[in-house]
C-alpha cells in the first residue's frame, strides 16, 4: 500500500520537500492542498517574497518529479475540509492540512517545531524535514577581517573587508551567482528561522523584502519585482567595545554617567552607532541601571538581562505603554527614522524615562535638526541634552543644549530678544549655534558666520532675508554675504550652486533691491 504524505507551507518555504523527494525520503502519494496553493498566491499578487517563494518551489517538485522519472511518486490535490473545521476563514491553512492528516491517517510533512510538537499531542504521524545546521551557507562568505557581504543575482560575489573608515570592497570570486543558489541561501534562513530554539527570526517581512537576524548577521533580502533581481547583504559587526576603551574625555564621561538622560548618538553609515550605543546600554547595566531596548530589526547583541523590544511587532503605543509602565532608567531607540519614531522619543522623554536614540546625520547639528519642526522649541534642551557624534567608530563631537533668553548673535536691538537655543560644545563650552524662531522661519545659525556677517553688512534683516529666499537653491552654510566696494551688497556662493542661484535665485531678489533700496550681486565664491 502506498503511504500517503499531507505537506504545509513550512516544507515548501524551505525546500526540504524538494530535497525528501529527491533523496527518496518520500515515495507515495503526495497530497497538496489548493488553500496552500492559494495562500501562496494571494501573497505573490500582494507582492509578498515568501508567496513567490512558495509558488517556485512548487514548481521545482513537479520538474523534479518528472526529471527524475519517479513513477511511483505523484502529486495529487486536494480540496477536501476537515470535519472539524467548517469554516476555513477562520483558521490558518497548516491548521487545515495537519486537521486533514488527522482525519485520513495521512503522513503529515513539515519542517516546523512547533506543528511537530502538536502532531504528536494529537497523535497524528509525522515526518520531520526540519534540518540543524553548526553553519549557514551565508556564514561562508564571512572571516576575521568581513564587514559585510553582498550577494547580487547575475554578479559575482562583493565583500568589505577592514575596519569602519578604513575598509576595501573585495571580490570573493569570478563566477556570477544564479538565481537559483541565491534562492537557497534564502530557503535556508528561512528553514533555520522555524526552529523553536533558533536563533535566526525573520524581523521584518515586507511584500518584497525580507530582514532576518541571525545570531550577529543582519540580513537583508530583496527580492523581484522591488529589485532587478535577488540580492542578499549581510553585515557582521566585528568590533565588540566596552565605554571604557572609547577614551571619553572625563566631562563627557562624568555627564553620560550622572546628569545626560536625552543622548542622541548621531553620525552617517558605518560610523559606529550601533557599537557605541551597545556599549553604553552595558555600562548603564553594569552602574545598576534597567535597561531596554527598542529595534527594529533586533540586532544588537546584549546581555539576557537587557529586554530587546521590536518595533517591528509592536504599534508605537503598544511600545509607548510597555515602557511607561515598566519605567525602565534608559531605553536605548536604535534607528530613528520616521515622524512616529521621534514622536516616541518626544513622548517617553518627557514622560521622564532617559532616552538614547540613534539616527543618521552627516554633521552633529543635523541630528538636532531633525527635531525641529517635530515639538516646540523652547522644549528642545527637555528632550535633548547631549549630542554624541561619531565617525570611524570614535567619538568626535559632543554638544549641549541650553535654552536662554537673549537677542540673537547678529541682531542689536534690545526689544528683538526672544527664547534662544544654545548648542555648545560640551569639552570647551564654547557656543558654535544659536536656535531661535524670527518672523515665521527657524533659524538655526553658526556662531562665527553670523559674526562674520555682522561685520560686513550691518542691516541683519537683509541678510536673513537673502538667505530665506536662496536656501531653497543654495544651503545656508554655503552662502556668504560682504559689502562691495560701491556699496552693493555682493552674495558669495559656491561654483557648483552659481547657476540656479542666478537664474532662479536673483529675480526673487528684486522685492528685497527695491525695499532696502541696495543693489544686489549674486558672484562665485573667491
Amino acid at each position: 500500500m502506498q503511504s500517503v504524505y499531507i505537506p504545509d507551507t513550512s516544507v515548501f518555504l524551505d525546500g526540504s520537500l524538494k530535497e525528501a523527494i529527491v533523496r527518496g525520503n518520500i515515495r507515495g502519494r503526495i497530497l497538496i492542498h489548493t488553500e496552500i496553493i492559494r495562500k501562496f498566491e494571494n501573497e505573490a499578487r500582494a507582492g509578498s517574497a515568501l508567496g513567490w517563494l512558495g509558488i517556485r518551489e512548487l514548481n521545482y517538485i513537479v520538474d523534479s518529479i518528472n526529471k527524475l522519472g519517479l513513477e511511483e511518486t505523484r502529486i495529487e490535490y486536494i480540496s477536501t475540509l476537515p470535519k472539524s473545521i467548517p469554516k476555513p476563514d477562520q483558521h490558518t491553512v497548516d491548521e487545515i492540512v495537519r486537521e486533514l492528516a488527522r482525519e485520513l491517517g495521512a503522513i503529515l510533512v513539515t519542517s516546523d517545531e512547533v506543528t511537530l510538537e502538536i502532531s504528536r499531542a494529537m497523535g497524528i504521524e509525522t515526518l520531520f524535514l526540519g534540518q540543524r545546521k553548526d553553519r549557514l551557507e551565508i556564514e561562508r562568505f564571512f572571516d576575521n577581517e568581513t564587514m559585510s557581504v553582498h550577494l547580487k543575482e547575475g554578479s559575482i560575489p562583493y565583500a568589505k573587508k577592514g575596519r569602519p573608515g578604513n575598509w576595501n570592497l573585495v571580490p570573493l570570486g569570478n563566477e556570477p551567482l544564479s538565481r537559483e543558489y541565491l534562492e537557497k541561501i534564502v530557503r535556508e534562513l528561512i528553514a533555520a528561522s522555524l526552529k523553536a530554539d533558533s536563533k535566526t527570526r525573520i524581523e521584518i517581512k515586507r511584500e518584497n523584502s525580507l530582514i532576518i537576524q541571525h545570531g550577529e548577521y543582519r540580513i537583508v533580502i530583496a527580492l523581484p519585482p522591488v529589485s532587478d533581481g535577488i540580492e542578499i547583504t549581510a553585515v557582521k559587526p566585528l568590533i565588540k567595545k566596552r565605554l571604557e576603551e572609547y577614551s571619553l574625555h572625563p566631562k563627557v564621561l562624568n555627564r553620560l554617567t550622572k546628569q545626560a538622560e536625552g543622548i542622541l548618538i548621531a553620525g552617517p553609515p558605518g560610523a559606529g552607532k550601533t557599537t557605541f550605543a551597545q556599549a553604553l546600554a552595558e555600562y548603564y547595566m553594569s552602574l545598576g541601571k534597567v535597561v531596554k531596548t527598542v529595534e527594529s530589526p533586533r540586532d544588537m547583541i546584549l546581555p539576557n538581562e537587557i529586554t530587546q523590544l521590536s518595533k517591528t511587532y509592536a504599534s508605537s503605543e503598544e511600545i509607548h505603554d510597555l515602557l511607561l509602565l515598566t519605567r525602565p532608567d534608559f531605553t536605548i531607540f536604535d534607528e530613528m527614522r520616521d515622524t512616529a519614531d521621534f514622536q516616541l522619543y518626544i513622548d517617553l522623554r518627557l514622560a521622564g524615562v532617559g532616552m538614547v536614540g540613534v539616527v543618521h546625520a552627516t554633521s552633529p547639528i543635523d541630528a538636532i535638526q531633525r527635531f525641529i519642526g517635530r515639538t516646540e522649541l523652547g522644549m528642545l534642551p527637555s528632550i535633548i541634552d547631549t549630542v554624541l557624534f561619531m565617525k570611524d567608530g570614535e567619538v568626535q563631537k559632543v554638544y549641549s543644549l541650553e535654552l536662554t533668553v537673549k537677542v540673537p548673535e547678529g541682531m542689536s536691538e534690545e526689544d528683538l530678544a526672544r527664547p534662544v537655543v544654545l548648542v555648545k560644545d560640551f569639552i570647551n563650552d564654547v557656543v558654535e549655534y544659536e536656535i531661535y524662531v524670527f518672523g515665521e522661519e527657524i533659524f538655526v545659525t553658526p556662531i562665527g558666520k553670523s559674526r562674520k556677517l555682522e561685520r560686513t553688512v550691518s542691516d541683519r534683516r537683509l541678510i536673513n532675508r537673502i538667505v530665506r529666499v536662496l536656501k531653497k537653491y543654495v544651503p545656508p552654510e554655503e552662502i556668504t554675504i560682504v559689502r562691495g566696494d560701491d556699496g552693493s551688497i555682493i552674495i558669495q556662493v559656491p561654483d557648483a550652486y552659481i547657476g540656479v542661484a542666478i537664474s532662479k535665485g536673483l529675480p526673487k531678489l528684486e522685492n528685497l533691491r527695491r525695499k532696502f533700496n541696495v543693489q544686489l550681486k549674486i558672484k562665485p565664491k573667491e
